[in-house]
């Protein structure tokens, strides 16, 4: 077990957490505060405000901070990644910052491409790499369809090891605050690999009514999203990830968790329980 005593950052300088308002960052910044660290909003609606698409405010945001968690919007496979990680990882040095913790993708190639940017950087790093969130279904994009008991998607009986996000913030906040993570590359998945039509099955278990799940074509899919008024970024990274990555690859589960905080991976039942007790797929909430 690798995190049984955090270290502090360097006199306990801040951390700076990007996506601060996202699925991990938020569940990151409540980890780090938990452990007395000082944290930095990244995020748009912080001050100093952070945007990717904003060069100009990077300085202020990494001004004295320690380490950074690195969480790339709308996703390091999107055209203009690279730049943006290789420009972001000039200003951290110019600043002084000492560690990069980068949250990546799995079968990503483009994400490949980030990572070894962090890597060749010269700085301190830890790479996590994580497979589908399990909560896309209870925060993302697949609530709505839960909760109208049907999941519409254009995916066939490739499985998937999803991952519950609760899991990849604590393997990040071990890696910004032990310098025991240092250099590792922790793939994180669920403990078991999924396809959408088990995930349904579990969805129902957990609610007790039935939860269906319904392969649509994918230009059908990708038109719907396109739509419902999502970003074109948005669009873009569905379409990718249902034409490219949800293709095999990443069919297998891996033991980043277990070899990062010493315990298995959360279940994806154990996960659907504890959100339905919670009424968040409560029909036509």
């Amino acid at each position: 077990m690798k995190n049984e005593n955090s270290q502090n950052t360097s006199e306990n300088k801040p951390i700076l957490v990007l996506g601060a308002s996202g699925k991990t960052g938020r569940r990151v910044i409540s980890g780090l505060k938990n452990l007395g660290q000082s944290v930095r909003i990244g995020s748009r609606k912080a001050t100093p405000a952070f945007d990717w698409n904003h060069e100009a405010g990077w300085d202020a945001c990494l001004a004295g901070v320690d380490s950074v968690y690195v969480n790339y919007v709308p996703d390091l496979a999107v055209v203009g990644a690279t730049d943006s990680i290789s420009a972001f990882i000039a200003k951290a040095k110019s600043h002084g910052v000492r560690k990069l913790v980068l949250l990546s993708g799995r079968g990503e190639a483009e994400a490949q491409a980030c990572e070894r940017l962090v890597q060749e950087s010269g700085l301190a790093w830890t790479i996590v790499r994580a497979s589908w969130f399990n909560q896309n279904f209870s925060e993302g994009a697949f609530i709505d369809m839960v909760r109208g008991n049907r999941i519409s998607l254009p995916a066939g009986d490739i499985p998937e090891p999803f991952v519950d996000v609760n899991d990849i913030a604590e393997v990040a906040v071990a890696a910004l605050t032990d310098s025991r993570h240092d250099g590792e590359v922790y793939e994180v998945t669920g403990p078991r690999a999924m396809t959408f039509e088990e995930v349904a099955k579990e969805l129902s278990s957990a609610l007790g009514r039935e939860i269906v799940y319904r392969k649509i074509p994918h230009d059908a899919f990708v038109s719907a999203v396109a739509e419902s008024g999502a970003p074109k970024d948005v669009v873009w990274i569905m379409d990718y990830l249902f034409a490219t990555v949800l293709d095999g690859r990443n069919a297998h589960v891996t033991d980043g968790v277990q070899r990062a905080l010493g315990r298995p991976a959360k279940d994806f039942s154990d996960y659907a329980r504890e959100v339905a007790a919670t009424g968040a797929w409560k029909e036509g909430a």
